[in-house]
C-alpha cells in the first residue's frame, strides 16, 4: 500500500491583500508578533476550508460524518451556522472522512471543490439569505476536473485530489491538486484546462502534497503538507511565477495546511501538527498545531489540527481547526 496514493484527508488521519503605504497619513501596520484567540464558533463537523466575503460573513465546508451528509455552511457575524448547501459526498475511506475539499468566495459566487470526485461546483448564492432552504449539491450541475488530471498522468499510481483554490491576476482560477501535486489551470472565460505548475518532492522519498494557495500580488506562494511520515521540518512554501516556474520560497516547516497573506503582504503559514507512531496508534498529536511566520516564529500555538486561515481586516484573522471543530477570531 503506497501512501503517496491516499487523499489529503486520509494522510491527515492517517496519523486579495496589498501593501500598505510607508507615508504620514498611513502608517504601516506591523506584522503580527502574537496572536490572540478568541472563541467563536464551535460544533463544526470535520471543517475543511473557508472564504470570507465583504459582510465578514464567512462560508465554510464540512466535510460531514461519511454518511454522505458534507455541507457548506454560512456563518453570520453573529456567530450562527446556517447550512447552504448539503448532500455532498462524505464517505469513510482509508481511516478518514473523504469527500468536499475548500471552497472560495467571490461576488454572489460560491467556487467548491469535492476532491473526492474531482468537481467543481460553481454556484450562484447572491440571493441566499440565512434561514433559507439549503440547496442539494446532487441537484447543481458541475465541472469534471478530476478526470483531466488523471488523463495527465502527473504521479505513479495515478492520483488526483482538488484541494484548494484561488483566482490569480489574470482572473482565472488556480487549482491546487494535493493528490497530483500540481496546479491546474481553469480559464474563466473558456473553462478551459492546463497543468499550470508541477512541485518537486520536498524529500527524496516524501512527495510536496500541496495544500494552500495565494497570490502576493508578483507570484503565487503554496505551502505543503509533505508526505507520510511527516517529518519534523521537510515541509516548505513553494514560490510559483505567472510562466509556472516553481521554486523554493521558505524551508523547515512541518504539517502545513495553509497560506495567508499579512497587510504588509508577508506570508503566515499554519501547521496542522507533529505526527507520532507511538503510542499507538499512530497519529497527530493533540493541540500540536501552530500559526508561524514566514521565519518560522510561532504565532499562536496549542492548536487542534488548524486546516485554514483567513484574514479579514489588517488586524483580523479567523483560524479553522478540523481536529476539535472550532473557528477562532484572531487579533493582534
Amino acid at each position: 500500500m503506497q501512501l503517496k496514493s491516499y487523499p489529503l484527508l486520509a494522510l491527515l488521519a492517517l496519523g486579495m491583500a496589498t501593501s500598505c503605504q510607508d507615508d504620514d497619513d498611513n502608517p504601516p501596520v506591523p506584522d503580527p508578533i502574537q496572536f490572540t484567540a478568541a472563541p467563536f464558533v464551535q460544533n463544526l463537523t470535520r471543517p475543511i476550508g473557508m472564504s470570507v466575503d465583504r459582510r465578514g460573513q464567512v462560508w465554510v465546508t464540512e466535510s460531514g460524518t461519511g454518511q454522505n451528509d458534507a455541507q457548506v455552511s454560512l456563518i453570520t457575524t453573529d456567530g450562527r451556522v446556517y447550512p447552504v448547501i448539503t448532500g455532498f459526498i462524505s464517505v469513510i475511506a482509508n481511516g478518514s472522512v473523504e469527500g468536499i475539499s475548500h471552497l472560495l468566495y467571490r461576488d454572489g459566487t460560491l467556487y467548491v471543490l469535492e476532491g473526492g470526485t474531482g468537481k467543481l461546483y460553481v454556484v450562484n448564492v447572491s440571493n441566499f439569505r440565512p434561514g433559507d432552504t439549503p440547496l442539494v449539491a446532487q441537484n447543481l450541475a458541475s465541472e469534471d476536473i478530476g478526470t483531466f488530471v488523471r488523463a495527465q498522468r502527473l504521479t505513479t499510481p495515478v492520483n488526483t485530489n482538488l484541494y484548494n483554490l484561488t483566482f490569480g491576476p489574470d482572473g482565472n482560477l488556480y487549482i491546487v491538486d494535493s493528490g497530483a501535486n500540481a496546479i491546474i489551470k481553469r480559464v474563466s472565460t473558456t473553462k478551459a484546462l492546463s497543468v499550470f505548475a508541477r512541485f518537486p518532492n520536498v524529500t527524496p522519498t516524501a512527495e510536496p502534497v500541496p495544500t494552500g494557495i495565494v497570490h502576493d500580488g508578483q507570484k503565487f506562494l503554496v505551502s505543503t503538507l509533505s508526505g507520510a511520515p511527516f517529518v519534523t521540518g521537510t515541509a516548505k512554501i513553494f514560490q510559483v511565477s505567472m510562466t509556472g516556474a516553481v521554486s523554493e520560497f521558505r524551508s523547515g516547516f512541518t504539517t502545513l495546511t495553509d497560506v495567508v497573506l499579512t497587510a504588509n503582504n508577508h506570508p503566515i503559514v499554519i501547521e496542522y501538527g507533529q505526527f507520532a507512531f507511538s503510542p499507538p496508534p499512530p497519529g497527530f498529536v493533540v493541540r500540536s498545531g501552530r500559526i508561524a511566520n514566514s521565519e518560522g516564529a510561532a504565532l499562536l500555538s496549542s492548536l487542534d489540527r488548524p486546516i485554514d486561515i483567513e484574514r479579514v481586516n489588517d488586524r483580523t484573522y479567523y483560524v479553522l481547526s478540523n481536529g476539535d471543530g472550532t473557528l477562532q477570531k484572531l487579533s493582534y
